[in-house]
């Protein structure tokens, strides 16, 4: 067994990785770059070693550095994790021949799938069903836009190296695709440095559907199932779930047997997954199933199969990486229950999935029913030069339905601020019809546009955070007393600083359903995934300032009668700082703490309106 393990990347995979093999006894030596210096798997490893600068072209990507890395501290194996040089087959064999151990398929295995049109061929041989298409050496426009008419409109043109989604697009019509044609190539030859395409027919109704294989050097190849990952943003999967809904035992048995047979065909060791696109107007049928790519790498979506298997995908790579054969056989395998994995992203929905970056300065998920798979923690940075992925949200329910609930549960009481998340959007999916009644296909975020639109911060849901921030400032007068005024019912207004602005909460009228967390200075509120921090300002009525950053505001119009302090005078908690008239009544202002006054924008007999900064107390260090 391996005892010493290099990890080649970063973020949630590497920490997911250590986590298996600090369990395995195994000790693991995490490599990072001037961004990730103190990140979480740099923390969490047992070693670290630095590789470069930011930028993952510059590091990560850097083959050289890593072995190097791993020939430093004595690391026996390097494992790849996903994305960076996973499936690079070239790295592969440059960690094999420096005498590691590469936790992965072959580097032959990696080169048989890497060209999309290579491995339609080699598919097609081994008996695996392929979409109707065109792979041909013939990349000239003529050859191409003729075979795009014998396939039939609509068609896809896809590149034949990378994937995420880049150097692909869909043509309707003839007249569009020559255009489309010199767009995909464009994109293709920037991000992979080959610009031949082939050809697919565009299923209409398509529901991407995958099965996870594994494969050891002793010839055993099992399957273990397969996952529904259908719902999606610009071919970027963002929700998964295994099994798949609708898919039937007979339908089941005939993917994965497909799948099997693919992964045998190119001698294949390992996790791996085997992506199919399904014709799913009539359902999901076997003869309505194509194979689409092979993935030589542990995937993303790895914790759904991993949920309802019961199997440590991770155990099992470093075992078989070790010469091991497959812990167990096909017959020992089964599905409990159905898992669903949704990503979180430091992204903002209504602003086109713009990246959100910067400090988590409140990063909290209630793991009660979740596992949460994160490469950071509170405080943390979000970076700018990775993938902006926060956390995956994993969960395991003992049918469909439950473990909708449940993902739903955990993101409703989430909190993740200031940095946006995709959370309301992955909510709004979760809750819609469509994906309740398992009517998917790859085209339904793209027909619910509505799903991105911001949250706003509702009245009720100020109603209930004013709760905490009355109870708090009452003092010996009681929330009953707040806001008193002869011949009228107590106010119980609460003014609370959201971002730059105002809001007022009433607490009169407490409102269930929306999470609140209070740590002592602000309020956080889940409102449909978004997250809002609400800072204490001052009491209406109450004549206390409760501003963190000790700002003392007009509670109401009036007129400044009396005036006990100048600018940089020190004062004490509780001290009166000036005396508000208005409605007949007057309304001391207090120092919420002990410090200096270092602005006063107040004067005797100024009149002032509602929610005005009349002065500011700074805390003493």
């Amino acid at each position: 067994m391996i005892t010493k393990l290099l990890i080649a990347n970063r973020g949630e995979i590497a920490c997911r990785i250590i986590r298996t093999a600090r369990a395995m006894g195994v000790a693991t030596v995490a490599v990072y770059s001037d961004a990730d210096a103190k990140a979480l798997h740099v923390r969490s490893a047992d070693e670290a070693v630095h590789i470069g600068p930011s930028p993952a072209a510059e590091s990560y990507l850097v083959g050289d550095k890593i072995i190097a890395a791993a020939k430093e501290t004595g690391a026996e194996a390097v494992h790849p994790g996903y994305g960076f040089l996973s499936e690079n087959a070239a790295f592969a064999q440059a960690v094999i021949d420096a005498g590691l151990i590469w936790v992965g398929p072959k580097p032959s295995s990696i080169e048989a799938m890497g060209l999309k049109d290579a491995a339609k061929k080699l598919m097609r041989e081994a008996g695996v069903p392929v979409t109707p298409g065109y792979e041909g050496e013939d990349q000239s426009v003529e050859r191409l836009s003729k075979e795009a008419e014998a396939i039939g409109y609509p068609v896809l043109i896809k590149a034949v190296a990378g994937g995420g989604g880049k150097g692909m697009r869909k043509v309707d019509a003839p007249a569009d695709f020559a255009a489309a044609l010199e767009s995909c190539r464009r994109e293709a030859k920037a991000s992979f440095g080959n610009d031949e395409v082939l050809l697919e027919k565009w299923i209409t109704s398509p529901r991407h559907i995958e099965v996870q294989v594994f494969g050891d050097a002793h010839g055993n190849v099992v399957h273990m199932f397969e996952r529904d990952c259908s719902l999606q943003r610009r071919h970027q999967k963002v929700i998964e779930e295994a099994p798949a809904p609708g898919m039937d035992e007979s339908t089941r048995e005939a993917i994965c047997a497909a799948a099997v047979r693919a992964a045998k065909a190119v001698d294949y060791e390992g996790a791996g997954t085997i992506e199919f696109i399904a014709d799913a107007s009539e359902g999901l049928r076997a003869d309505r199933i194509f194979f689409m790519e092979m993935n030589t790498r542990l995937q993303v979506e790895h914790p759904v199969t991993e949920e309802i298997t019961g199997v440590d995908l991770v155990e099992w790579q470093l075992r078989v990486a070790s010469g091991e054969p497959l812990p167990l056989a096909q017959d020992e395998l089964s599905i409990n229950g159905h898992a669903i994995e949704a990503r979180l992203y430091a992204e903002d929905p209504a602003k086109g999935f713009l990246p959100s970056t910067g400090r988590l300065e409140m990063f909290s998920i209630d793991d009660g029913y979740t596992r949460i798979e994160t490469g950071v923690e509170q405080d943390d940075e979000i970076s700018p030069f990775y993938d902006p992925m926060i956390a995956k949200l994993v969960v395991h329910g003992e049918d469909r339905e439950a473990a909708i609930w449940r993902l739903e549960d955990c993101i409703e009481e989430l909190l993740v601020y200031p940095v946006k998340t995709n959370a309301p959007f992955l909510l709004r999916a979760l809750t819609s019809d469509e994906f309740e009644s398992a009517a998917l296909d790859t085209g339904l975020i793209a027909r619910n546009p509505e799903w991105s639109e911001a949250v706003e911060l509702s009245q009720a849901a100020l109603d209930q955070a004013a709760i905490p921030f009355l109870a708090r400032n009452a003092g010996q007068r009681g929330p009953a007393l707040t806001g008193y005024r002869l011949n009228a019912a107590p106010q119980m207004e609460v003014a609370m600083m959201l971002g730059d602005a105002v809001a007022k909460g009433d607490a009169s009228r407490p409102f269930d359903g929306v999470l609140q967390f209070d740590d002592g200075e602000t309020v956080w509120v889940n409102l449909l995934g978004e997250t809002f921090a609400l800072a204490p300002f001052a009491s209406r009525g109450s004549g206390a300032a409760s501003a963190a950053d000790g700002a003392i505001i007009a509670p109401m119009p009036g007129k400044v009668i009396a005036l006990d302090v100048a600018e940089g005078e020190a004062v004490t908690a509780g001290q009166r700082l000036m005396v508000l008239e208005a409605m007949k009544m007057e309304h001391a202002l207090t120092a919420p703490f002990d410090g200096t006054v270092t602005a006063l924008e107040a004067s005797v007999g100024g009149q002032v309106q509602v929610e005005a900064v009349l002065c500011v107390v700074e805390p003493e260090a």
